[in-house]
């Protein structure tokens, strides 16, 4: 059985001034390519279907018509669940069309799909709260799918039972997952775990979370969760939300972010973005490929000394979305920022340093360093309007708090 993960397709999204829809429509046509080329059975979407919790109506017009293409009307079908971007309430909306279709949306970790058949062969078999159990068509062996959309910890501890406020959502959603695997998951089908959630390896290192997402997933959200929390059962762990190709855990039984559509900040610039194949038996280690995508403008930081050296730049890399760094003597002129623009339709911002640079080759004082976290900019900007004083951390916590906000 070959299986076909993606996530984080972000439908909608803008990139400054810069509208994205035709972007993502090319990588969404090329996605649907590579299910027919790769002989897909299944598709799997991790989360953040849109950007927005209203998304524009072309976004949501492309995100069915894409959707549709991909299911072929139940003999190939998709299972897509609700990430940290989206309404769970407008993900579920069309639940019951999109049945009828081959597409099953899970919005909540309560969500239960009812068990149907369709004239193609897909059936769903079981079902409860969490889980899922299919037939494909052309396929006696079932599939059995743990889903985990993104809940706050409000709808997590509705959905699994408790007000314990003391006892950990990383232990509360093991337990869920292992109940479900001893319910359901034996060596006679094929075992996944669907999930939308910050997961790091066991051991070494931990991952870190984009500027865009840190701070949905930690206010008021799920604490991250570890790669040796999924049942032993479980022979590929579908996610998403992290937007670079991760291997959580490879060998046996991977843990894989497959990736976004397309690189949407800057702190994504110049990543290679992916599908992830699975080809899948029962009771057997799963073998995965990773596919690039090539559709969409790349994302580059230059960085030039003067306006010549970054004309030059600019022409080299006449196709990507650009973040310029200027080193200058001078102000930047309203004329030399024209002469960029003209030059190049894709410069997303310019960031000059004027005054030149110190002895030691780094930007003079009062350069601002763009690449620090937003929370940390706005400390820096909050000094340098109060003689020095730093905000104190409730004033920290409520404007992270406000950032979350502002990207629902």
């Amino acid at each position: 059985m070959r299986i076909l993960h993606t996530a984080d397709w972000h439908l909608g999204k803008r990139l400054e001034r810069f509208e994205r829809l035709d972007e993502q429509k090319d990588v969404l046509n090329e996605i649907c390519e590579i299910a027919e080329r790769e002989k897909a059975d299944l598709v799997l979407i991790a989360g953040d279907l849109f950007d927005t919790f209203n998304p524009p109506t072309q976004a949501v017009d492309l995100f069915y018509k894409t959707l549709k293409r991909l299911a072929k009307d139940g003999a190939r079908p998709v299972v897509a669940i609700a990430g940290n971007h989206d309404s769970a309430d407008r993900i579920e909306a069309p639940d019951p069309l999109a049945r009828e279709c081959g597409i099953l949306f899970a919005g909540y970790p309560n969500s239960e799909i009812p068990e149907f058949e369709l004239s193609s062969g897909f059936r769903v078999m079981r079902s409860e709260p969490g889980f899922v159990e299919l037939r494909l068509p052309g396929h006696d062996t079932p599939v059995r799918i743990l889903l985990t959309p993104y809940a706050n910890e409000q709808r997590l501890k509705s959905f699994l039972g408790t007000d314990d406020a003391e006892q950990q959502m990383r232990d509360l959603l093991t337990n869920q997952w292992n109940r479900l695997a001893e319910a359901y998951c034996d060596d006679k089908g094929i075992n996944l775990l669907m999930a939308h959630l910050f997961f790091t390896p066991s051991s070494g290192p931990e991952l870190s979370e984009p500027e865009d997402e840190k701070p949905v997933i930690h206010v008021g959200g799920a604490q991250q969760m570890y790669a040796d929390q999924i049942p032993n059962q479980i022979q590929y762990t579908a996610l998403g939300h992290l937007h670079r190709h991760i291997q959580i855990r490879s060998g046996d039984r991977p843990v894989v972010y497959s990736s976004s559509l397309l690189s949407y900040s800057f702190s994504e610039a110049e990543q290679q973005k992916y599908v992830v194949m699975i080809d899948a038996d029962p009771g057997k280690p799963v073998k995965t490929e990773r596919i690039p995508l090539t559709s969409g403008r790349p994302l580059y930081r230059l960085k030039a000394e003067g306006i010549e050296e970054a004309i030059t730049l600019l022409e080299k890399n006449s196709h990507a979305l650009i973040e310029l760094s200027l080193i200058t003597e001078d102000y930047l002129s309203s004329s030399d920022r024209k002469k960029l623009m003209t030059i190049h339709d894709g410069i997303v911002t310019i960031i000059p340093t004027v005054t030149g640079q110190d002895q030691g080759g780094e930007p003079a004082a009062g350069a601002i360093d763009i690449a620090k976290p937003m929370d940390e900019l706005f400390a820096d900007y909050f000094k340098s309007k109060n003689g020095g004083q730093s905000p104190g951390e409730n004033l920290l916590e409520l404007f992270r708090e406000i950032q979350a906000e502002g990207k629902n």
